[in-house]
């Protein structure tokens, strides 16, 4: 993903709340949302390049979500897919201890990254920029983009102000929160963050939900999982210029 907000053990039913948007190229070929042939416990889009995903969830209610951090100076030729960190996590048993334990000792191999990982027992924010670092994630609202966690760019700023007014407004409809990732407003020059790609990229990336004929916001995603584990995704994507294509919810439960 490309910024995301994320309401952990905040809300008195969902025990998670994620709303975020994935950006990328459009000819970048990519799977919709699905329970995952051969692995029908993961519920994910899916990069069809790498084969990894962005965000995901499984139906014992744990979460993973991945966003590359913004730094042209770090480019690692033939580094592992941070897409596969997101389906590594998802696909196997292990506590999000466990699997953090486990990656800081290669973090460093691949491309610069964040992670966040959740289960029943806490929520993890992994990096490997500028070093190999984690730390737990406290109760409350927490915003993500290309920067570290909770660094304030004005859309990581604005998408974890609305998440939090959703959420103190007691109401189970979702519309604000899709209208929420759909803010197509270009940040102010002065509020922009300088991440070494030039004024008139950061202006493009300035937006929740960006629109271009070649990059761009790819897909929307919405993600409850309550305290007893069960929840769901719901993803709706978009073509060039940000024509929608298409909208899919899933449960992580059987109905």
């Amino acid at each position: 993903m490309c910024v995301l907000a994320l309401a952990w053990n905040y809300h008195p039913r969902w025990r998670l709340l994620l709303a975020g948007n994935r950006d990328e190229f459009h000819q970048r070929p990519t799977a919709a949302l699905s329970r995952w042939s051969g692995e029908p416990s993961l519920l994910a889009g899916r990069d069809l390049v790498s084969g990894g995903t962005w965000a995901g969830i499984d139906d014992r209610g744990r979460l993973a979500v991945v966003t590359n951090v913004r730094d042209p100076r770090m480019a690692l030729a033939q580094a592992p897919s941070r897409g596969g960190l997101v389906s590594g996590f998802l696909q196997q048993a292990r506590t999000v201890d466990e699997f953090t334990g486990s990656l800081m000792a290669h973090a460093s191999a691949y491309a610069p990254f964040n992670l966040l990982l959740a289960d029943a027992d806490g929520c993890r924010f992994i990096s490997n920029h500028p070093v190999p670092r984690q730390r737990t994630v406290a109760a409350g609202v927490h915003g993500l983009s290309n920067g570290d966690l909770d660094e304030p760019w004005p859309k990581t700023r604005e998408l974890s102000r609305k998440l939090t007014v959703w959420v103190t407004s007691d109401s189970d409809e979702v519309a604000p929160l899709w209208q929420a990732l759909a803010d197509r407003s270009t940040a102010a020059d002065g509020e922009l963050p300088d991440t070494g790609i030039g004024l008139e990229r950061e202006r493009l990336l300035s937006p929740a939900f960006i629109s271009s004929p070649v990059y761009g916001t790819r897909a929307s995603t919405l993600i409850a999982i309550g305290h007893d584990g069960r929840g769901w995704i719901s993803e709706r994507r978009f073509g060039p210029d940000g024509v929608f294509e298409g909208e899919t919810t899933l449960s992580n439960v059987d109905c």
